[in-house]
């Protein structure tokens, strides 16, 4: 039996507005993985330190305050700095498409925007999952 993608779905900084989140936290679950939703006003260290805890494949973040080109690289280093580099940090909000281009060629996995199908952003783990975190997890086949 194969085991399920872990995904940590969180709402770093002051944003308040968490719809978003809550409908893709469903939306991952219904695909069958194992989701961590962390609530409101997390702060990157939180952020870390729980995907430490839950031994998560992905933390997708979702922010809408404009800090993403602060708080996505934050979590990525202490993700890093705590020995998890293997975990895709992904997710998205509203971010300007240089800014997603920019965030992924310091490491961010995909990033989605207002009006992404729930469905994509699903195929996209799993297909990051296929390829990477069976080998990260040291599973194979």
């Amino acid at each position: 039996m194969e085991r399920k993608i872990r995904v940590l779905v969180a709402k770093p900084g002051l944003d308040g507005h968490d719809r978003g989140a809550k409908v893709m936290a469903a939306a991952l679950q219904d695909a069958g993985m194992e989701v961590i939703y962390t609530g409101l006003h997390q702060t990157p260290e939180m952020i870390a330190a729980t995907a430490l805890q839950e031994d998560v494949d992905v933390v997708a973040l979702s922010i809408l305050s404009g800090a993403h080109m602060t708080l996505f690289p934050r979590v990525k280093a202490l993700l890093d700095a705590q020995g998890q580099a293997e975990v895709l940090v992904s997710g998205g909000g509203i971010i300007p498409a240089e800014d997603m281009e920019a965030l992924q060629e310091t490491g961010i996995g995909r990033l989605f925007g207002p009006g992404t199908s729930t469905s994509e952003a699903v195929e996209y783990i799993r297909t990051w999952f296929e390829e990477n975190g069976r080998e990260a997890a040291g599973q194979t086949g």
